[in-house]
């Protein structure tokens, strides 16, 4: 038997399994734990998605952390009624994942100031991201300034929760 194909087929079982899970975790986190916000346009809408996001990110790397924000939140977006948003929401979240998984993969320096910029540089992509998305699709400039401060506060309560906590989910997972 050879054992190098052996290693290699279960590492790639195991990260398919992996980014599966963050898939799921992400789409649940991001359906079930989820706030309307009463704002004029789209209304906006708060959730705890980012956290799974982040955690594959940080943990599993950029390509595990693309997977899950794409995909779980592109999930989302189809099976709940906000599927124009999909297209949308899969390359800008999963633009989130990945370079948030590069940025701590990459960045030398002490883990918690990675994170936290990773977490900063990611909050800039889903901002001006969704900017965008809504200016295309309302037509308008000016409306899609209402949804800012939801993607903030959105991903900024996660990167409170994740920061400080990956460093334990590491030693305890890896």
């Amino acid at each position: 038997m050879n054992t190098t194909y052996s290693s290699i087929q279960s590492t790639k079982t195991r990260m398919l399994v992996i980014s599966a899970l963050f898939v799921a975790l992400t789409l649940v986190a991001t359906m079930f734990i989820n706030i309307k916000l009463p704002i004029a346009g789209n209304g906006g809408l708060i959730h705890l998605g980012n956290i799974p996001l982040f955690v594959a990110a940080f943990v599993f790397g950029r390509r595990t952390g693309a997977i899950a924000g794409a995909f779980g939140m592109g999930l989302f977006d189809l099976l709940s009624g906000w599927t124009i948003w999909a297209p949308f929401t899969f390359i800008i979240v999963g633009a989130m994942g990945y370079v948030a998984g590069a940025i701590s993969e990459k960045v030398p320096g002490k883990r918690v100031l990675v994170y936290s910029l990773a977490v900063i540089v990611a909050m800039l992509i889903k901002v001006v991201g969704y900017y965008f998305a809504e200016v295309v699709l309302y037509s308008n400039w000016i409306q899609p300034f209402g949804s800012i401060p939801g993607n903030v506060l959105q991903v900024g309560f996660a990167g409170l929760v994740v920061v400080p906590l990956v460093a334990r989910i590491k030693k305890r997972i890896l």
